[in-house]
C-alpha cells in the first residue's frame, strides 16, 4: 500500500490539493500554534485559485497549520472519499483563540485590520468581551499590492511590541500572503492567526452568524442575504473548486508544479 493511501486516514490531518490540513478540534489547534508560527484557514473562493495563484499557494504550503474551514471543500472530500472528516471553522477557531490569557492580557496580541471602521468595530466587541488591545497594538493594513507583499512598518511594529500572537482579519488571499512574509521578515517567530472576516461575524462588522448556522455550513448563506452583489459571485465561483477536487484530490494542481 503507498504511503498516499495511507496518509488521508491519519487521525488529524488531510493532505488535500497538495495542501497539509489539520482536522483536528479548536482547542488542539490553538494548542499547537501558540508556540509560534502560521496558521492558515482557507475558504473556498480563494483555494479554487491554488493552481494559478503562485505566492497565495507558496503561502499555504509553507504554513504550519491549515485548518479545513470551507464546508464545501470538506463535504466533496468526504463524499469523494469515504472519509468523514470535521470542519473546523475559522469562527470556532477564534472564539476558543480568544480564551486564550496571553490573548485576552492587554499587549499579548497585535491586531491587523482591513480598515478603520473595522478596528472601531471589532475593537469595540473586543472590549465588550473584557479584551481591551492598547492602541500601539492595533494597525490598520494598507491595501496591499496583488503579487508580492511587503510592509516594514508592520515589522518594525511587531518587533518593537514583541506580541505572543498576531492576528490578521484581512481578506482570504491577502492575508496568507501578509502571515508568511510574517513569518519569514520577523527576527522571531510570534503566533500568526489568519482569521480573516471571523471576527466580523462576532461584532457586526459583517451579519452576526448564529452558531447553529455556523455548525449548519450556513455562514456562506448569510452572508449572501447581507450582501448578494458582493457575495454571490464569490461564492458562486468557488465552484471551480469542485473540479481541483474530482481530478486532482491529494495532489497540487499540476499548473503549481
Amino acid at each position: 500500500m503507498t504511503s498516499a493511501a495511507v496518509e488521508p486516514r491519519m487521525p488529524d490531518q488531510r493532505t488535500i490539493l497538495g495542501v497539509r490540513f489539520f482536522v483536528g478540534t479548536a482547542p488542539e489547534a490553538v494548542e499547537r500554534i501558540r508556540g509560534g508560527g502560521l496558521l492558515v484557514v482557507p475558504a473556498a473562493p480563494a483555494l479554487k485559485d491554488l493552481g494559478t495563484q503562485a505566492l497565495y499557494r507558496e503561502a499555504l504550503l509553507n504554513a504550519d497549520l491549515a485548518i479545513a474551514d470551507s464546508a464545501y471543500m470538506v463535504m466533496i472530500w468526504n463524499g469523494l472519499q469515504g472519509d468523514s472528516i470535521r470542519r473546523l471553522s475559522g469562527l470556532e477557531y477564534l472564539r476558543e483563540l480568544l480564551r486564550q490569557p496571553e490573548v485576552r492580557h492587554p499587549g499579548g496580541a497585535l491586531w491587523v485590520m482591513a480598515g478603520r471602521q473595522s478596528a472601531e468595530r471589532n475593537l469595540a466587541w473586543l472590549r465588550s468581551q473584557g479584551i481591551e488591545v492598547p492602541e500601539t497594538c492595533v494597525y490598520v493594513a494598507p491595501i496591499y499590492a496583488s503579487e508580492e507583499i511587503e510592509d516594514m512598518g508592520l515589522v518594525e511594529r511587531i518587533q518593537e511590541l514583541r506580541p505572543h500572537h498576531v492576528i490578521l482579519t484581512l481578506g482570504g488571499g491577502t492575508q496568507e500572503r501578509l502571515g508568511f512574509y510574517l513569518k519569514r521578515s520577523l527576527n522571531y517567530l510570534p503566533a500568526i492567526h489568519c482569521i480573516g472576516a471571523a471576527i466580523a461575524f462576532l461584532s457586526g462588522d459583517q451579519v452576526r452568524i448564529p452558531r447553529w448556522a455556523d455548525r449548519m455550513y450556513l455562514g456562506w448563506l448569510f452572508r449572501s442575504i447581507s450582501d448578494p452583489r458582493r457575495y454571490v459571485p464569490r461564492y458562486w465561483g468557488a465552484r471551480k473548486l469542485l473540479y481541483l477536487l474530482v481530478r486532482y484530490r491529494d495532489r497540487l494542481p499540476v499548473s503549481a508544479m
